[in-house]
């Protein structure tokens, strides 16, 4: 007895419809075979899978134009299948290419991509989706592998397995049970990190104070739930409350918002990048005896990238705010320590006006060092600088911001190789390129002026005293906020000693490596789950933010050369070279 070949994808999100669609793109190269069975695993719906299925509010938004996203290959991405291309949102949907379409509407357009991609396989390839959850991998180290579904006795066989689970749920830390065994001593409200559209925000009553941790995409989606998710709308500019709303205090690391998603679009001379940091720079530190640490080895040339990327544009599109030639400032740039006083003084003679000078260490904490003697003039004060974002975001005189965030998106793309590292780069470069649409800025402001959302400041702490929450920061010194509910606007870490992922851990239990923050240690190469020796396993794949090899967050956008959609096509492409030729089978036990 003889069976066909086989893939299991463990997630049939966007992440494991764009590995589907690259199995479609490759096997017609690599994969002869008479007969292959692709199994995809994912208790919701194909396509949208969890995060993004249809069955969530309609208020909620993607965070990028319709323009901007797209699943599909084109000339710009390194990779070495064949590009397939296919439709923008905004190609796939119509409508306005500016807008930021509903997630329901995205949800659309993933689905019918995972159903081109299943109808793009060759013929003899079958796909099975089982809409129930994975629990364990087992099998020998280059045999064949064996995947336990939850409420099946018999599990799949599989020659590869791709584990593309996307954002996962996690046990709580330390902290978060100490607060949760709190609230529930005191009969208080605790919501630990997780997908917003999942909380039980029922829990949050109205018109009580609420303190949030958190000023990301997740306080967003929040903030939009318990306002207009509770019936308040918008009458030109001013937010007109149901009633039901409860009173937001808000603070985080930085104490402020993300900043908006820019709207216009770069035209013109693009910077020629990479120019600091490239595939040499990525080769020579790692092979640095010893390893290379992120602030000492690899933020020096990040910053220089990111200054190149920015002054370029200010020079070549906006001469008039310089005093040097391009050429001059670009060696004394090279040449200048990234934050030292050497590259003040070159700023200071070569761009007269402070607001056309990069600081990333203000873009990184702007209220560093800012303190205020009372609530309302730290209220004024945030209102001032979200409404100065706004501006800013929305004028092409300010061009050299999208340059830095396209430059931003490319370094996150070169630094790939190296695997994770930490959350703060990647919480610092979502805070500039992955912010949220204007217009949801716009109604913070709004109910900042209702004082439905009340801002804490910077560096804010919570303990337990007294029965309540209590929250403090320094940006608003011996000044505390109490409160019967906290929320923790963010999403779970994806760690694998504490996801709630059966499988990720027992994966971990099983030796499989996890990177220093806790992520699921990859082959940066082609997504190989690593052993604890740093072994690349032959037949585990794994992609995406549980992953030491994850992407910058949000989906590929048209003619960006996409990290996801280059990884997509490396592992799709190892898996398939797993299987056998034409005409050969894999015999029971292989």
């Amino acid at each position: 007895m003889t069976r066909n070949a086989a893939v299991v994808i463990i997630g049939a999100g966007p992440r494991g419809t764009g590995v589907l669609e690259r199995i479609a793109a490759n096997a017609p190269e690599l994969y002869g075979g008479s007969g292959l069975d692709i199994h995809v695993v994912d208790p919701y719906p194909p396509g949208g899978g969890r995060i993004w299925r249809h069955d969530q509010s309609p208020l909620l938004q993607m965070n990028s134009q319709a323009r901007d996203v797209t699943l599909f290959t084109d000339a710009s991405v390194e990779m070495t299948g064949p590009v397939l291309p296919g439709p923008t949102v905004h190609e796939w949907a119509g409508g306005d290419a500016r807008a930021f379409v509903s997630r329901r509407a995205h949800s659309g357009y993933l689905r019918w991509a995972y159903e081109r991609a299943v109808a793009a396989l060759p013929a003899g390839v079958v796909v099975h989706h089982h809409r129930r959850t994975a629990l364990r991998v087992a099998g020998a180290w280059n045999g064949r592998q064996t995947v336990w579904l939850e409420g099946l006795d018999t599990p799949l066989a599989a020659d590869a397995v791709i584990l593309a689970q996307g954002h996962l749920d996690a046990e709580p830390d330390q902290e978060q049970r100490e607060l949760a065994a709190h609230a529930t001593r005191h009969g208080l409200q605790y919501l630990p990190p997780a997908y917003t559209a999942d909380s039980d925000l029922s829990r949050l009553a109205p018109g009580a104070p609420v303190l949030v941790r958190g000023l990301g995409l997740a306080f967003v989606d929040l903030m939009v739930l318990l306002t207009e998710g509770r019936g308040g709308r918008y009458e030109d500019g001013t937010y007109v409350p149901s009633g039901r709303e409860p009173v937001l205090y808000v603070g985080s690391r930085r104490g402020v918002p993300y900043h908006a998603k820019i709207a216009y679009p770069l035209v013109g001379e693009r910077p020629p990048l990479p120019r600091h940091l490239g595939p040499a720079e990525v080769d020579r530190l790692l092979a640095l005896p010893g390893g290379f640490d992120f602030r000492r080895d690899v933020w020096p040339l990040v910053a220089k990238e990111l200054g190149f990327a920015y002054y370029h544009r200010l020079f070549s599109a906006h001469p008039d705010r310089t005093r040097l030639a391009w050429a001059a400032f670009e060696r004394a740039h090279a040449a200048c320590p990234p934050g030292g006083p050497e590259l003040g003084a070159l700023l200071a003679r070569a761009v007269p006006d402070p607001a056309d000078r990069l600081d990333l260490a203000a873009l990184d904490r702007p209220l560093a060092g800012v303190r205020h003697a009372s609530a309302a003039a730290l209220q004024e004060h945030l209102r001032g600088y979200v409404a100065a974002d706004l501006a800013r975001r929305r004028d092409p005189a300010r061009s050299p911001d999208l340059a830095l965030s396209h430059a931003l998106l490319g370094v996150y793309g070169q630094l790939a190789p190296l695997g994770d590292l930490g959350t703060w780069w990647h919480g610092f470069f979502s805070s500039l390129a992955s912010g949220p649409p204007a217009p949801r800025l716009r109604s913070l402001l709004a109910l900042s002026r209702a004082g439905v959302v009340r801002f804490l400041g910077a560096d804010l702490r919570v303990a337990v005293e007294g029965g309540v929450f209590r929250a403090q920061s320094p940006t608003l010194p011996g000044r505390a906020t109490e409160a019967r509910a906290l929320v923790e606007a963010r999403l779970p870490e994806p760690t694998v000693a504490t996801t709630r992922d059966a499988l990720l851990r027992a994966l971990h239990t099983d030796g499989a490596a996890a990177t220093p923050a806790g992520l699921l240690a990859v082959d940066p190469v082609d997504g190989r789950v690593l052993d604890r020796a740093g072994r690349p396993h032959p037949r585990r794949f794994a992609l995406g933010p549980h992953t030491g090899a994850r992407g910058p967050g949000g989906f590929p956008r048209p003619g960006g050369n996409g990290l996801a959609l280059r990884q997509n096509d490396a592992t799709a492409r190892a898996a398939l070279a797993l299987l056998r030729g034409p005409g050969r089978s894999v015999p029971p036990g292989a």
